[in-house]
């Protein structure tokens, strides 16, 4: 597209203060970016919504204000800037992930843009990209889960939860699945989930126990925080792994690092993009994810497209443990 036929204004989501879900602002009059070395202008088909965007509009993940959230999209790529933007160019069908996303158009870094395969839809791409490469890397970096593990996986049936499920079904492991509905667990299970419970601790440590032979699960993908960590500490096995990256309950409380030669535990708290800070592993994993999701006929579950003036009500349903799978805008 020629420049002159891109806007200058755009609709988009502005905060300027931290805050709950009314310090949204839906706005039409949002200046279009414009690309900077190694970036591109895409416009947005479908945009991602995330646990962690609660976060940086709340507050708890500090960012400089105001603020377009949004942290994934798909589209088409309008314009490249100066610089190496990886042979993306003019209408190539990516998902990227990156700032900026709730948004009819973003200036993306080409680094973190990634053409989508033919045989997956722009819908299931951003789905899938930051939830699954969650995933993928939790399982193949935060904690390598060998063929065999037992792992627990908390909010199995959130958006990285499903992910996790069928990324460790493929790897061989037997999945104990927690999620607070009888209709969740259920998904979780359809999934790839062995088992399911609820949250209360000693229904859970319970089926941990029978399951493992009351040896504990190799591993825990913990995702609420606050509330379920000291079960994940007391099921995870000896010498297992405690791989915390989320806060849904709240910020897992200080405790004693001496608690954990009990059983010589591991605790990791990582996030994504470590493990994609290079082109390679962003490519490696990115293709990895996409092979999974066509060769191992991954179920991408996107709970609702919501439209962009919609996204007060998108969060708080994500909030209010409404959901199940991914939340997506249509700008």
């Amino acid at each position: 597209m020629a420049s002159s036929s891109i806007p200058k204004t755009m609709r988009g989501i502005l905060i300027e203060k931290t805050g709950g879900t009314e310090v949204l602002q839906y706005r039409t009059d949002l200046p279009v970016p414009e690309p900077k070395e190694g970036e591109i202008l895409v416009k947005n088909e479908f945009i991602g919504i995330n646990y962690i965007d609660t976060y940086f509009r709340t507050g708890l993940y500090p960012a400089p204000k105001p603020e377009i959230l949004g942290r994934e999209a798909s589209g088409t790529v309008l314009s490249t800037g100066p610089g190496n933007t990886y042979s993306l160019t003019t209408g190539d069908r990516v998902v990227w992930m990156g700032t900026g996303g709730y948004a009819e158009y973003t200036a993306c870094p080409a680094a973190k843009a990634i053409k989508i395969p033919a045989a997956i839809s722009s819908a299931d791409a951003c789905a899938a990209i930051l939830q699954g490469l969650t995933a993928v890397t939790l399982v193949e970096e935060a904690h390598k889960v060998l063929s065999g593990d037992t792992i627990l996986v908390h909010a199995a049936a959130g958006g990285v939860g499903l992910w996790l499920c069928q990324v460790l079904r493929a790897k061989g492991a037997k999945v104990i699945g927690t999620a607070s509905t009888e209709a969740k667990r259920e998904e979780a299970k359809t999934n790839g989930a062995s088992v399911c419970c609820g949250y209360e601790k000693e229904e859970l440590l319970a089926l941990v126990k029978k399951e493992t032979n009351g040896e504990g699960v190799r591993a825990v993908f913990d995702s609420v925080g606050k509330s379920t960590w000291e079960t994940s500490l007391e099921a995870v096995a000896r010498k297992g792994s405690v791989i915390s990256f989320g806060n849904a309950s709240g910020s897992v409380e200080p405790f004693a690092i001496s608690r954990l030669t009990a059983k010589n535990v591991k605790i990791a708290r990582p996030t994504l993009f470590n493990y994609i800070a290079t082109r390679d592993e962003f490519e490696r994993y990115a293709n990895e994810l996409f092979k999974m999701m066509t060769e191992d006929k991954f179920n991408v579950k996107i709970h609702e497209v919501y439209p962009l003036q919609d996204v007060a009500r998108a969060q708080n349903d994500l909030e209010g443990r409404k959901t199940t799978g991914k939340l997506l805008l249509k700008p």
